[in-house]
């Protein structure tokens, strides 16, 4: 008896444990594990959870692609396509099983119907626009901005966005905008050249003017070194003149000094350079008469010489008439 009981308590674990096995498992990092309780939706954040009480959604990204035609300014038709990408929102997940269902595709489902939002959004947009006016950052600029609505609503997050082509739905309309858009191109270019351009001369005559600047402060150094050494070679003709005129007065002195010495004594005439002269010439030949010649130097004490020579010569004769 006790063996059949062990039996059958062995036999129950056994299968409580493979109950466990079967319906137990582990929660993977990439998982949200969702519960639902008392019309409450939550997360579970266990290590492992039941399969049938719970539901899994993987936190990948779900792509998203729509081309919507829609009306701008006057009625002209144009076709915007937009891809991008969607993930579960962890805030709004009740949000997200509303409207995706209790269901493993339900980012998915979610997905399709933000996917007519976002076309509507669209097409909000571009009937308050001009056709010529439409640009892709400004569509993905506004729907970004409701990106939160798109959240709160459906329960995805949007995880990137992109403006795959902008184009009017009438050819000859693309066509007419293709050319303005070249015109204005070739008028952007031509403006920026033409700013490339006056920059250049301006840059240019800065260039000159600095080179001029320069070459008027060159001239003006050369002027000043030049005034400097004309000032220099004034100060050295004023020092040189100077030099002589000092020299003159010392001679004019030494000079002076020697007539003083002849007038003292008259006597001393005779031993002179001019009267050795004259001594010789009147040796040589009978009433000639001397010519003395008298250095640049001699000039200016020449009269007072001959005054004292005459004078001599003058004593001379009368002391001979007396003899």
């Amino acid at each position: 008896m006790d063996t059949i009981l062990g039996i059958i308590v062995s036999v129950i674990g056994v299968g409580l444990i493979l109950a466990a096995l079967f319906e137990y498992r582990l929660h993977q990092p990439d998982v949200l594990v969702l519960f639902e309780s008392h019309d409450h939706i939550g997360i579970r954040k266990g290590l492992v959870y039941p399969r049938h009480l719970s539901l899994t959604l993987k936190r990948t990204t779900c792509p998203i692609q729509l081309t919507v035609e829609a009306m701008a300014k006057g009625n002209m038709g144009v076709r915007v396509k937009i891809v991008g990408s969607v993930a579960p929102s962890v805030e709004h997940i009740a949000s997200l099983i509303r409207v995706g269902g209790w269901d493993h595709e339900a980012v998915a489902h979610a997905a399709n119907e933000a996917q007519v939002l976002l076309e509507g959004l669209v097409k909000e947009y571009t009937e308050h626009c001009e056709i010529h006016a439409l640009a892709s950052t400004g569509i993905l600029n506004y729907l970004n901005e409701r990106a939160a609505m798109v959240e709160e609503k459906f329960g995805v997050a949007l995880i990137s966005l992109t403006v795959q082509s902008l184009e009017p739905i009438d050819p000859e309309i693309a066509d007419a905008l293709r050319q303005q858009q070249q015109a204005s191109l070739l008028e952007e270019t031509e403006r920026l050249n033409h700013q490339a351009r006056v920059a250049a001369a301006k840059a240019k005559y800065q260039a000159d003017e600095e080179i001029a600047e320069r070459e008027h402060a060159l001239e003006l150094k050369k002027a000043e070194l030049k005034q400097a050494l004309l000032e220099k070679e004034s100060a050295l003709a004023r020092q040189r003149l100077e030099d002589e005129l000092t020299r003159n007065r010392m001679r004019l002195a030494f000079e002076k000094e020697g007539l003083d010495v002849l007038r003292a004594s008259p006597e001393l005439l005779m031993l002179t350079p001019q009267a050795a002269r004259l001594a010789e010439a009147s040796q040589g030949l009978k009433n000639a008469r001397t010519v003395i010649s008298l250095s640049p130097q001699e000039l200016d004490h020449g009269a007072e010489l001959f005054s004292l020579f005459q004078n001599l010569l003058r004593r001379a004769l009368e002391t001979r008439k007396e003899s």
